[in-house]
This record gives C-alpha cells, sequence and structure tokens, in this order.
C-alpha cells in the first residue's frame, strides 16, 4: 500500500462521515500539524523511535495531497507540488538533523495553507 493511501485510510476509518473531498483536505492539512507537533516534541524528548513515526506518518499525509493534486487544473497544482516535495525534505532534513525548526516551517506553511483553504471552500 502506498504512503498516500495510508494517509487517505487513516481518515476515512476515523472519519467515515466525511461529508466532501474539500473537508478531506482540511483534515489533512490539520493532521500534518498535529502529527509534525509529536515529531517536535519527539525530537526534544529524544526518542528516535517517535521520532519518525510521526514524521512518517506527516510525510505520508504530504505524499496523498501531491497525488491528489489535479495537474490539469495548471500552474497552481504546479506550484503545490512543488511546495509539498520542499515541505517534505525540510521534515527529512528535521529529522536527520534533529532541527524542530525546520518542523516550524512547515507547520507555517501549513497553517497558511489551512487557512487560504478554509477562506476558499468555506469549509465549516
Amino acid at each position: 500500500m502506498s504512503p498516500g493511501m495510508v494517509a487517505h485510510n487513516i481518515y476515512a476509518q476515523n472519519n467515515m462521515g466525511i461529508e466532501s473531498p474539500e473537508k478531506l483536505i482540511e483534515m489533512l492539512y490539520e493532521g500534518v500539524l498535529r502529527f509534525n507537533a509529536q515529531a517536535k516534541k519527539a525530537i526534544k524528548d529524544g526518542d528516535i523511535e517517535k521520532k519518525f513515526y510521526w514524521a512518517n506518518r506527516s510525510i505520508s499525509i504530504i505524499v496523498e495531497l501531491i497525488e491528489v493534486l489535479d495537474m490539469q487544473a495548471g500552474n497552481i497544482s504546479v506550484y503545490l507540488s512543488g511546495l509539498y516535495n520542499y515541505q517534505i525534505q525540510l521534515i527529512s532534513t528535521a529529522l536527520v538533523e534533529n532541527d524542530t525548526t525546520k518542523l516550524d516551517e512547515v507547520n507555517n506553511v501549513f497553517k497558511g495553507l489551512l487557512e487560504a483553504w478554509r477562506e476558499t471552500t468555506n469549509v465549516a
């Protein structure tokens, strides 16, 4: 099973009543923020196993976000693909270097994406 399917299944299993794809994207963004916070805590605690566990969950969600992009939609999809891939690089660097500032950077990006997504989709 691909990492993207793992991320999708996490949410599908826990949220059987998701009413829209827009809500799913919002939940995926929230998941990245939540999992990065857990990875950051694990780095600070020196817990290598949990650091990788949470970071890999976050990366799986970002892979899912890349997979669902409609590349026929034009420049925005190309931009998001590059942005998402860069976020994966930052998380990977954070793991190798135990650098929580990289996770903060990723979270700042995803907070902005989440806010913009909510504004454009009016997801309650």
